[in-house]
């Protein structure tokens, strides 16, 4: 911490401007040495925070780039130290000549994620606001990028605060009456306790509960897209991607491979899979792919089963039915631009899963079946106002590890064991909780997790 860093915190490739970041102690004293205004007048080392200057990037007499210079001294930057933060033309050249020049005049290389390791460690963000921007960085999709930013603001911080607040205030005051029973009675203290122990079971237990919604928020709904040879699978996927992307023939058996690709639906990621056709055969091949295509529809979030209207259904598609009666699905009547033999009221009557009729072919009746996908997995809304997603895995398993501690205490409680067994597993409850935002964890977990970030972050 008492070292100044640099890092180079744009992409490294050509650009419109590149951005070199400086962080510590020495950050005004280091680019005084090689930063220049353009009238000569300027010393960057008395320039008033906060300012951006203009000038140029010099290594002696060597003139390296044009530049404009911010200054922000700590703790009102974004790690809470003195910062400069150097805007140069986004040549990858020239950003690493000037961060080999800045380096070269007393700053160290930033390992990945020391920017945002600083800014953790000088309590300018907790480690749940800290990992919201790897999210942020990260995310794939509109609402991803909502819940990663609703958490950079101290949601989920927020959140937990409340629950280890209360959980303190028991502890301290089982903790003062076990020192000073003469002034502080805990007679009939229990059943107190165990209402307050389950109301903030309740609490983790609406944050457990968003688990799932956040996963898919940030993960993506993994979709796949199942039906007998010549259905129109791989019309429908070409049709949601808006290109060619699979291949699209009259001959049964196509598709023969699983074939991956991501679409954005309405704000959401649909990681979508087109398998083969499945039905029987004796084709070896094919058969690998039919099996392949129900191992995938067995460990999907979502299946669009795919039904050709245009002729009877046949024993493949009761199969395939049956394989799919516990599974979020979603009835697609394909070829709507032909003449019907199936209709939506004759397979109401065998599936209780919903129908929607549209044309791969013709485009028609795509926006239906969207909209019924964000109806099956958000209600038809998704909203940021004040609802807290859990998308972390660590933060679901600390949550977890809590809801078991206050668990125990209930336990405890009704065992009527000592009140400092109570004390104990509220502690254990209270630590557990910490570890979300930075109160109660290791070294070598903040370095794992500053580990993942690129460097200049």
């Amino acid at each position: 911490m008492a070292e100044t860093i640099a890092a180079i915190a744009t992409a490294l490739s050509a650009s419109g401007i590149g951005i070199i970041r400086i962080s510590g102690p020495e950050s005004r004293e280091i680019t005084s040495k090689i930063y220049r205004s353009k009238g000569g007048k300027k010393n960057i080392r008395q320039v008033p925070s906060h300012t951006i200057n203009y000038g140029f990037i010099q290594d002696g007499e060597e003139t390296i780039d044009e530049v404009l210079v911010m200054v922000m001294d700590g703790p009102r930057s974004y790690t809470g130290e003195d910062t400069v933060e150097i805007d140069c033309h986004g040549g990858v050249l020239a950003m690493r000549k000037i961060l080999d020049t800045v380096i070269k005049y007393g700053a160290r290389p930033a390992q990945p994620g020391e920017f945002t390791k600083r800014a953790f460690l000088n309590g300018r963000i907790d480690l749940s606001q800290a990992e919201a921007v790897i999210d942020v960085i990260n995310a794939k999709n509109e609402y991803a990028l909502k819940s990663s930013v609703s958490q950079l603001k101290g949601n989920v911080q927020k959140a937990i605060r409340e629950i280890r607040e209360a959980i303190i205030y028991q502890i301290a005051y089982i903790e003062s009456a076990l020192d000073d029973p003469e002034h502080i009675s805990i007679d009939g203290y229990g059943e107190t306790l165990y209402k307050e122990v389950k109301k903030q079971e309740e609490k983790i237990d609406r944050l457990l509960l968003s688990v799932k919604e956040g996963k898919l928020v940030k993960e993506g709904i993994k979709t796949v897209i199942v039906g007998k040879p010549n259905a129109g699978k791989s019309s429908l996927l070409n049709t949601l991607l808006g290109e060619e992307r699979a291949i699209v023939t009259d001959i049964a058996g196509t598709t023969r491979d699983i074939l991956e690709e991501t679409i954005l639906l309405h704000g959401i990621s649909l990681r979508i899979i087109d398998t083969a056709g499945i039905r029987d055969t004796e084709d070896v091949v094919e058969k690998i792919g039919v099996k392949k295509a129900i191992d995938s529809a067995k460990d999907a979030d979502l299946v669009l089963f795919v039904v050709d209207s245009s002729i009877p259904l046949d024993e493949n598609d009761r199969e395939i039915m049956e394989l799919l009666k516990d599974k979020k699905t979603i009835v697609i009547l394909n070829k709507a631009d032909l003449e019907q033999v199936v209709t939506e009221k004759e397979l109401k009557e065998i599936t209780s899963h919903p129908i929607v009729s549209v044309s791969a072919k013709e485009e028609q009746g795509i926006d239906l079946m969207e909209d019924q996908i964000k109806e099956l997995f958000f209600q038809g809304e998704l909203a940021f106002n004040d609802e807290i997603y859990i998308t972390n895995a660590r933060h679901k398993a600390a949550l977890e590890e809590a809801r078991k501690s206050l668990e125990m205490v209930e336990n405890s409680i009704e065992m009527q064991m000592p009140e400092d067994f109570f004390s104990i597993d509220l502690m254990n409850a209270y630590e557990s909780l910490g570890s979300i935002i930075g109160e109660a964890v290791g070294e070598d977990l903040v370095n794992e997790i500053f580990s993942k970030f690129c460097t200049g972050k």
